[in-house]
């Protein structure tokens, strides 16, 4: 497999999910071998942060990559459209501290990709293919990775919420259809009683039932109900995808999730990087300038 960049660039403007304000963003072409890099373009000099786990600043309510001061939240639904879909190689500029969070989901970032285009490059595609299974587990969650063709998903939420309960998606299987079809449409959500503590500490201040699946304590309150009956743990997935992207390369291996969030999903990626007899890379050779 070749790798890929996208054909042209692309642009829109949404609303950071915790400051509220106007954001903009956009998608360049990028050299092969060069990966995703996000740049903060309102600073006094640009900053360049790598799509990658060492710039890993924070997993609390988003994944958020930095460099020095400067950091960028919310990247894992950009991330996890860039993954699904196929795309290397880009570079992302954004305007603020915050990707755009759009309607929540990763729909608005597939049809900007779809709309970009993409462009073949003349460098093969590497690929992590687990060897040997991982674990990591914190009580009652864990997240598990095992050897297994392409990359494969088995995601269990357990919530004590009417409108959740159980749900588990089995055996989803990442390609771009898939994803955008299955996973990339559902939103991110969340509870009425912790989104108005989010308020009253000056966070979440661009939430709202446009881009947030809000429940009170009994049901969901956005008038147009859910996308999907299990919306939520294929939300879940979603965020698994793009927080798998900071491995930086695509994996080959069959994911096992229960309860599992930002967080947990990162330790596993930590626990990849430092555990390289579990793995091995193919297709790694010398990019080929384009």
């Amino acid at each position: 497999m070749s790798q890929r960049t996208i054909a042209e660039k692309i642009s829109c403007t949404g609303i950071g999910l915790h400051s509220g304000e106007p954001v903009h963003l956009t998608l360049h072409p990028a050299r092969a071998g060069s990966g995703i890099t996000f740049i903060r373009t309102d600073l006094s000099h640009p900053v360049e942060i790598p799509a990658r786990h060492e710039a890993l600043v924070s997993t609390n309510l988003a994944t958020t990559i930095g460099r020095g001061d400067a950091t960028i939240s919310t990247v894992e639904h950009l991330l996890s459209a860039l993954y699904a879909l196929g795309i290397d190689n880009v570079q992302v500029e954004v305007d603020g501290p915050e990707i755009p969070v759009m309607d929540g989901s990763a729909a608005p970032f597939v049809y900007l990709l779809r709309t970009a285009g993409s462009f073949d490059q003349r460098s093969e595609r590497p690929t992590l293919r687990i060897r040997e299974a991982l674990e990591v587990r914190d009580g009652d969650r864990h997240i598990r990775i095992e050897p297994g063709e392409g990359l494969s998903v088995d995601y269990s939420v357990d919530f004590s919420h009417p409108a959740i309960g159980r749900q588990r998606l089995e055996d989803f299987s990442l390609d771009d259809a898939a994803f955008e079809h299955g996973i990339a449409r559902a939103r991110t959500f969340g509870f009425l009683r912790d989104v108005e503590a989010l308020w009253r500490a000056g966070l979440a201040k661009g939430g709202n039932l446009n881009n947030t699946v809000v429940m009170d304590d009994d049901r969901v309150l956005n008038d147009e109900g859910l996308r999907f009956p299990d919306e939520f743990v294929r939300h879940k997935v979603l965020d698994l995808i793009g927080d798998l992207a900071l491995v930086g390369m695509p994996i080959e291996g069959r994911i096992t999730a229960c309860r599992a969030g930002h967080a947990l999903h990162q330790a596993l990626v930590q626990k990849l990087l430092d555990t390289p007899e579990a793995w091995i890379v193919e297709g790694l050779m010398a990019a080929v300038p384009d």
